[in-house]
């Protein structure tokens, strides 16, 4: 049955059995894209996690990878020794092979979020179960892997987003995040109200957003470059600790400026298929908004990260980011 799970949420068979056994656990589906995982033994270095996907319907490599995982669990390859929540975001979306259905849901995972909408309700959704989750496993770790695919090339194909918040990661995350062969890394200055956001925030999870290589629809995705990364949501499946390896093979960055966009007339001042992480001089033209005008590159030199200028207005058309230091291991 999990390895159906995918397809059948996506044909909207609401017959299917909503709970069952496998060899390793048991299964509960808790809603459309909402299963619950629970192991037949907890081992010692469980975690309550997290693996969510498809938060952006375009974005079909993280579900790919999850397919294959539940697959594994389904043959008895792999087994359970922690509890996983796995969600599958806007379903709507996923199903129209859109990004969203009217708004970016990967901006509204706030408590006290307002508003209607297919968006909005899901956010609210998918905030009360991971509510539900953490407080079902107060004992346990808790860590929210938010898996992605960018819509433009990078120069850092996989790269990781540390959401701003009170909590610390764990020095062993960033070598874990090695092993599983992230090229980069990219710290966020303020609060962004993204789902691995809110984990972070709201419940001290370890938490990340993973980029995991561009867009591509079911059956593109260069599923091989992933491989390390089955392996590290394969180990926390099983509760046991995931490979490690030092970090100097990752490339660390820090959010200098959020550029937004204000106006109807928005432009990006670079070809639309610029990589992320490309590098501008001080003084170049980046942005112009006929709000807020022109936005230039000050004294040191910016990445652009996520540049769209597609985006509503009032919401981020790029993050602009500078190297820093690693963090200390």
């Amino acid at each position: 049955m999990l390895s159906e799970w995918l397809d059948w949420t996506l044909d909207e068979q609401h017959n299917a059995p909503q709970q069952g056994t496998f060899a390793s656990g048991h299964y509960q589906i808790h809603g459309p894209g909402i299963l619950r995982l629970t192991p037949h033994q907890k081992r010692p270095d469980a975690q309550a996690c997290i693996f969510s996907v498809a938060i952006h319907g375009n974005e079909t490599a993280p579900v790919e990878l999850i397919g294959a995982w539940l697959s594994a669990l389904e043959a008895g390859t792999l087994s359970l020794g922690a509890p996983v929540l796995v969600i599958l975001g806007n379903i709507p979306a996923l199903k129209a092979r859109k990004r969203f259905i009217h708004t970016n849901l990967n901006r509204l995972f706030q408590r006290d979020l307002r508003g209607d909408g297919d968006e909005p309700c899901r956010a609210r959704e998918l905030m009360a179960e991971v509510d539900r989750f953490f407080d079902d496993y107060a004992e346990l770790p808790r860590l929210h892997y938010d898996m992605h695919t960018a819509i433009r090339d990078s120069l850092y194909p996989r790269f990781v987003v540390e959401p701003y918040a009170a909590t610390e990661t764990h020095a062993v995350q960033w070598q874990w995040l090695a092993a599983a062969d992230m090229q980069a890394v990219l710290h966020q200055h303020q609060h962004s109200w993204t789902f691995s956001h809110y984990s972070k925030h709201y419940h001290g999870a370890q938490s990340f957003t993973f980029e995991l290589g561009r867009v591509a629809p079911f059956g593109e995705n260069d599923m091989a470059s992933l491989a390390p990364m089955l392996a590290l949501l394969s180990r926390l499946g099983e509760g046991m600790p995931p490979a490690a390896k030092a970090t100097g093979s990752v490339t660390y960055f820090r959010v200098q400026h959020e550029l937004m966009r204000h106006g109807e007339a928005f432009t990006l001042c670079f070809a639309d298929d610029t990589p992320n992480f490309t590098r501008f001089a001080p003084g170049t033209c980046l942005a112009k908004d006929d709000v807020s005008g022109e936005f230039r590159v000050g004294d040191t030199p910016l990445h652009a990260v996520f540049p769209n200028a597609n985006v509503e207005i009032g919401a981020r058309a790029a993050l602009l980011v500078a190297p820093c230091a690693p963090p200390a291991e």
